[in-house]
C-alpha cells in the first residue's frame, strides 16, 4: 500500500496520522510504502476499501 494512496483516501497525512492516533511525523517518515503493521491498520479501518498487501519497497 502506498503511503500516497492512504493519505489520499483519508484526505490529507495529517488527517491518516489522526485516524492512527500516531503523530503526522511519522507519516512522513515511512516513505513511499506504509510499513507493513500499519497497513493492517488501514484495511480494518477502510473497512477493505484498502487492502493490506506484502509488496513493499526493497
Amino acid at each position: 500500500m502506498k503511503t500516497t494512496d492512504a493519505a489520499a483516501f483519508f484526505g490529507s497525512k495529517k488527517k491518516l496520522a489522526d485516524a492512527l492516533l500516531i503523530n503526522p511525523s511519522a507519516v512522513t517518515q515511512w516513505g513511499e510504502f506504509v510499513p507493513e503493521s500499519r497497513q493492517y491498520q488501514i484495511q480494518v479501518l477502510t473497512k477493505g476499501k484498502l487492502k493490506a498487501s506484502t509488496k513493499s519497497a526493497a
